[in-house]
């Protein structure tokens, strides 16, 4: 799995998933071509998934690129998470999709991280209980989040943008900082008010030393014979 590096403006995120050699027999002998899984997102909520095939690598990942664009799918999200939990099998590939707390991060696989990073999902908890191919987790990964937007939408429930949640969390990140500035400012307060009422310390007055007398020494006496 890779980045797909290009002199164009990067409008939108390009990985490359999984790259096979494919050989067809025919007359003239056998034919030699390479076929190449991408997903292609723009992290803002669309995400397209695409198969392109060529006799060279080169043209297989324009081909998939251009079929994943076509493909692209908008996906509903509860602020940075999907918007409830979900398992989906599609083929041989079984992947259960669920709703993580803010700040959880990623909790993914590579096939099915690529997939959700794409999409612009940042805190996700996700299993892959089907066949471990790249390729089929990927198609169940984003079969799953087709499946998300038809209950959304058909539901009609209603959902927080990633918009609203920045915006929240600058709201509560300033009523922080400022709560923080004023009990800094009444700390200060009250320590110069203790400094003025407290009263000066009155110096010790210093201990009198009393010289001992050196003891006295005894008298030799001396042994009667």
């Amino acid at each position: 799995m890779r980045n797909v590096n290009t002199n164009e403006p990067k409008e939108f995120d390009e990985k490359v998933i999984q790259i096979s050699r494919v050989s067809k027999k025919t007359k003239g002998g056998n034919k030699v071509g390479f076929s190449v899984l991408m997903v292609v997102g723009d992290k803002k909520g669309k995400v397209g998934v695409g198969l392109g095939k060529a006799s060279d690598v080169l043209g297989a990942i324009k081909k998939g690129i251009k079929k994943a664009k076509k493909k692209m799918i908008t996906i509903p999200l509860d602020g940075t998470t999907v918007p409830f939990p979900i398992t989906v099998k599609k083929g041989a590939g079984r992947v259960m999709l669920k709703p993580a707390p803010k700040g959880s991060g990623v909790i993914a696989g590579g096939p099915v991280r690529a997939v959700v990073e794409a999409a612009g999902i940042r805190d996700i908890s996700s299993k892959i209980l089907g066949s471990e191919n790249q390729a089929s987790s990927v198609y169940a990964t984003f079969e799953a989040l087709t499946q998300i937007k038809k209950i959304v939408e058909l539901k009609g429930i209603k959902l927080k943008s990633i918009a609203e949640v920045e915006a929240e969390e600058a709201a509560k990140l300033k009523e922080l900082q400022e709560k923080a500035k004023s009990s800094s400012e009444d700390g200060k307060k009250t320590a110069k008010k203790a400094e003025t009422k407290a009263p000066a310390k009155k110096k010790a007055a210093p201990k009198k030393t009393v010289k001992k007398a050196a003891p006295k020494k005894e008298a030799k006496t001396e042994e009667k014979k």
